[in-house]
């Protein structure tokens, strides 16, 4: 895994990601939900992710990853914060995460672009799948909602 340097890289910084990731969201007008919750809201969730990045992207942990962000769909439907907002959070997260390494990446030799491109990959991969879960928590969420309004 080439893109380990990377990922550390992440992790040890992501105070500074969720950082960007929150002012990013202060300054999208289409996301006027999730720019009512609390920022130390925002910046657990940004630091469970980010700090413990390595242990996310390791197989085996797609179980603890799906519970996590089902949670987090079934939170954010509970919050009135429409599915779009919450998916268009995730996607900010991996821009700035991307950037983040992108600015870090000092050489531009083949191997850092090899590494960057990647983690890229991976990235891409792993916010599918937490995109996933995270509509899926929203999805049951919703269906619960609606039986207790109808039963």
């Amino acid at each position: 895994m080439i893109s380990g340097k990377l990922v550390h890289l992440i992790e040890s910084n992501w105070d500074e990601i969720a950082s960007r990731v929150i002012g990013q969201i202060r300054r999208e007008p289409q996301l006027t939900h999730v720019r009512g919750l609390a920022e130390s809201e925002l910046h657990e969730w940004g630091q469970v992710l980010l700090e413990n990045l390595g242990h996310w992207l390791s197989a085996g942990n797609e179980d603890d990853l799906a519970e996590k962000y089902e949670h987090l769909g079934k939170l954010r439907c509970e919050q009135d914060v429409p599915l779009h907002e919450s998916v268009r959070c995730l996607c900010i997260v991996r821009e700035k995460m991307l950037d983040f390494v992108e600015e870090h990446i000092l050489s531009k030799n083949v191997m850092e672009l090899y590494a960057e491109e990647e983690l890229e990959r991976r990235l891409g991969r792993f916010f599918d799948v937490l995109t996933v879960h995270l509509v899926k928590g929203y999805e049951r969420a919703l269906r619960r909602a609606a039986m207790a309004m109808h039963g």
